[in-house]
């Protein structure tokens, strides 16, 4: 099974080098999907010798995996991962993804809510209203849909569309996993913050123009 990694990056000079480091000796490829960045994002991709296809500009996070999934599956991926370049994701627990993957799961969803360990409060108050907004709109119910750390099968990134550009993506991959009938199975995995990471995360404003954003998507099915 070939396995490669997926990373989208948007400014991410400061973990990028680490998340690479530690993802290596779990995957046959890493691609970095360096999403318009204004920092040395770029120059460490390619520093430490992994494929890093470039956005000219900030095109947000849906179209950095839309443009990493169908790289990963040009390049012959078996299966593919994706994981945030900030340091939020242990790579050492992908095998439990690929295992997923091999036991019959078409899509992989690592779940922070299934233990909570390490998660803020707040964190997980959001994760709670991501998870119903989903359900609300496509009538898919799992315990972390915003969790940016996944698996697919080449057949399940074959058939996923992803329309959306940005943070609403996380929500959008339930929901053509539901549509195409797709195997979806959830696996716990460590919750992993630092003020970096914390730093990263939506603000009330883009949480809004998330959910109208979904909106507009569930209305355009």
């Amino acid at each position: 099974m070939k396995t490669i990694a997926v990373i989208p990056a948007y400014n991410e000079e400061t973990t990028l080098a680490d998340t690479l480091d530690r993802t290596r000796p779990f995957v046959d490829e890493i691609i970095v999907v360096n999403d318009g960045s204004r920092d040395r994002t770029r120059q460490i991709a390619a520093g430490k010798k992994v494929l890093c296809l470039s956005h000219a500009v900030n095109r947000g996070l849906g179209a950095s995996l839309g443009s990493g999934l169908i790289a990963a599956l040009e390049r012959g991926a078996d299966a593919i991962i994706t994981l945030d370049a900030d340091g939020q994701h242990d790579p050492a627990e992908i095998p439990d993804f690929i295992a997923a993957l091999n036991h019959g799961a078409d899509v992989v969803i690592g779940s922070r809510m299934l233990t909570r360990t390490g998660m803020p409060f707040i964190r997980q108050i959001a994760q709670v209203i991501g998870n119903v907004v989903t359900f609300i709109l496509f009538g898919a119910w799992v315990t972390d849909s915003q969790s940016g750390f996944r698996a697919f099968n080449a057949s399940a990134a074959r058939r996923i569309r992803l329309r959306t550009n940005r943070m609403e993506v996380s929500s959008e991959i339930i929901a053509e996993a539901k549509a195409q009938q797709l195997t979806l199975v959830e696996i716990p995995i460590k919750a992993i913050y630092t003020e970096y990471s914390l730093s990263k995360g939506q603000n009330f404003f883009e949480g809004l123009r998330t959910l109208i954003k979904l909106i507009l998507r569930r209305l355009t099915d």
